[in-house]
């Protein structure tokens, strides 16, 4: 089974996994002389080639970095209820039942300027509501999202360091050949500044459910979870590639791994900095490739051109150019057109409302006339599956407006019987907590014991020595504290497992 996952890191499944890696000697990886080809160069040996691993990794180590986010708590019902006794219900009870708590992830990416600017994977960040930057020499900062490419799976965040950063270079992955080694770095299972490497198994390779923006570079280096975001580098110590998919029947490495080509990142880098978004011509229509038996049939002289399959509004911009269905298109802007992914690719890089020439063939009953035609092309629409009901991408957590201040990034709600019976905390007075704000401070705070201090369905029941009565003066008496006051809460919580209540002693710095 061909199993191709995004490796993205849930902190709740942590699993190692032992795997040894041999390079092969220098002797077995020559290149072979044909009759008409030149000596074989000298080989490498293994010394020098494990002297340049370390050099490139020591390069680029630097910019690298490990992305920790934080995602919204799932929806569950209300806690207190008796587990059932049919085992078989049991973990369907706790999974709805237990207090709910945000998600975590880890990922991986680079800077690629000075200024702080990282290259990563959307589907590192895209469920993120706080995003924490960790850097090789052990420095946190917190990321904002500056842009995202739902087509190449691509995003861009930004740190503010106060200083420059080390960065790597974008190097052209057109150059990059099969047999060549590489060097993947990332934060595979959470174990950020790892260092794997591999050859290039081929390029311009296509995987299962991705976009034709989606060429992949596929090497043998090892990508796991966690490895998502972080960059393929060549011998040079420049990036060739984002890691971003391997092919699995496990779920883990495999020995196939894919990493969008640098090209295409740059592209997506330079477009979201000029304009904040990715802007891709649009033809408005749906096609297929020519193929030998198509070329057969119809008489061409080679299989070449994009058929038009489909105009799927009459108000695109080839329908308003006059193209229909069946139409052959064999040239875009004097440049042959090889296959339909061929003149996706050559329209896509085209921008918005420019007037192109495209030729195409047309079906005359006995053979085919050529044609030409102008075509003012429009603008690439979104992914129907990350579009909300009017067309518009969804936003990010991050890209969200400003929302009414709460205490502490809380959302409380003062006791009622019905809430304290559903609570199982009948008889107790103080502000229950509905929902944290995974983005506050507060959401960080630990108990000793390292678990989150505060869960949806706790009971805050006295502030500073103050006993809390509702929302209304708890709002107020926070609205009073500074940044770096004391805190501390006296907070209860019903415990499923013990089935009884459990003080919580909170102490924590304001922020």
């Amino acid at each position: 089974m061909f199993d191709v996952q995004k490796e993205g890191l849930r902190s709740r499944l942590f699993i190692i996994v032992a795997a040894a890696f041999c390079i092969v000697p220098a002797s077995a990886v020559g290149q072979v002389a044909s009759p008409q080809s030149s000596p074989v160069p000298t080989a490498i040996s293994p010394e020098k080639l494990s002297a340049s691993f370390a050099e490139v990794a020591k390069k680029v180590g630097a910019a690298v970095v490990s992305i920790d986010t934080k995602g919204k708590a799932p929806d569950v019902t209300t806690r207190g209820e008796v587990p059932p006794g049919d085992s078989d219900d049991i973990m369907e009870f706790f999974r709805r039942h237990i207090p709910r708590r945000p998600s975590y992830s880890v990922g991986s990416g680079f800077f690629v300027d000075r200024s702080g600017h990282i290259l990563t994977n959307l589907h590192v960040v895209e469920d993120a509501a706080k995003i924490t930057i960790k850097t090789d020499s052990g420095d946190e900062y917190t990321a904002k999202i500056v842009g995202v490419d739902e087509e190449t799976d691509v995003a861009i965040l930004k740190v503010d360091a106060g200083r420059d950063v080390p960065f790597v270079k974008l190097a052209d992955s057109d150059q990059a050949r099969v047999g060549d080694w590489v060097l993947a770095i990332g934060s595979p299972f959470g174990l950020n500044r790892s260092v794997t490497a591999g050859i290039i198994s081929q390029t311009n390779r296509e995987t299962p459910s991705t976009s034709v923006f989606q060429r992949f570079i596929q090497t043998d280096a090892a990508i796991n979870r966690g490895n998502s975001g972080g960059p393929l580098v060549n011998l040079q110590g420049d990036v060739i590639g984002i890691n971003s998919q391997i092919a699995t029947s496990t779920g883990d490495y495999n020995g196939v791994g894919f990493a969008l080509p640098s090209n295409e990142a740059a592209y997506v880098f330079e477009q979201i900095l000029k304009s904040g978004k990715v802007r891709r011509g649009y033809l408005g229509v749906g096609l297929e490739t020519v193929k030998s038996e198509f070329a057969s049939v119809y008489g061409l002289k080679e299989a070449k051109g994009a058929i038009v399959v489909e105009l799927r509004d009459q108000q695109s911009a080839a329908a308003v150019a006059g193209l229909k269905v069946g139409d052959v298109i064999v040239e875009f802007n004097g440049q042959k057109v090889e296959g339909a992914p061929d003149l996706i690719s050559k329209v896509s890089a085209a921008s918005p409302e420019n007037s192109v020439n495209v030729a195409f063939l047309r079906e005359n009953g006995t053979g085919l006339d050529r044609r030409t035609t102008s075509i003012r092309l429009g603008e690439r629409p979104l992914r129907p599956n990350r579009s909300g009901e009017d067309g518009s991408r969804t936003k990010l957590p991050l890209e969200k407006g400003k929302e009414e201040a709460k205490p502490f990034g809380l959302t409380l709600v003062d006791m009622t019987t019905s809430l304290a019976s559903a609570h199982k905390l009948e008889g107790q007075k103080g502000v229950l907590v509905k929902e944290i704000n995974p983005e506050s401070f507060i959401a960080d705070v630990k108990l000793s014991n390292g678990v989150e201090a505060l869960g949806e369905g706790d009971l805050i029941q006295r502030m500073n020595r103050v006993p809390v009565t509702d929302v209304k003066t708890f709002s107020e008496a926070v609205g009073k504290l500074k940044k770096g006051d004391a805190v501390v809460l006296h907070v209860l919580t019903y415990e499923v497992r013990s089935r009884g209540l459990q003080l919580k002693v909170v102490q924590f710095t304001v922020q």
